[in-house]
């Protein structure tokens, strides 16, 4: 897998904020109001399963791996702006690997 190298900085970004979505939804559920929380919920599946598929795009050197790419860092900018919004510190994490997430995404396919 020659283009693994390129994809490395990425694919790394994309677990961190898979292990951050998946940690946040689990936190998120065991908050007191959790209904409040229900697009938070939402978007942080959203954001790890389309990590995980932009990794396994990349680990297999897919021909949309860019494409993945471009829209899973636009999941996790939606999801990493829906995070900011709350206080909580797993969200604030979440938003951040979010955020790092997305850079990371837009840079491999640029």
């Amino acid at each position: 897998m020659e283009n693994q190298s390129v994809y490395e900085e990425c694919i790394k970004a994309c677990q961190e904020c898979l292990y951050a979505c998946n940690h946040c939804f689990d936190k998120c559920l065991m908050e007191e109001d959790s209904g409040m929380m229900a697009e938070c919920i939402r978007l942080d599946r959203e954001c790890a399963e389309m990590c995980a598929i932009a990794v396994q795009a990349m680990t297999r050197n897919s021909p949309y791996a860019e494409d993945i790419c471009l829209l899973c860092a636009k999941v996790c900018e939606a999801c990493g702006n829906e995070c900011s919004l709350h206080k909580h510190d797993h969200c604030q994490a979440c938003a951040e690997s979010c955020f790092r997430c997305a850079e990371a995404c837009r840079k491999m396919a640029s």
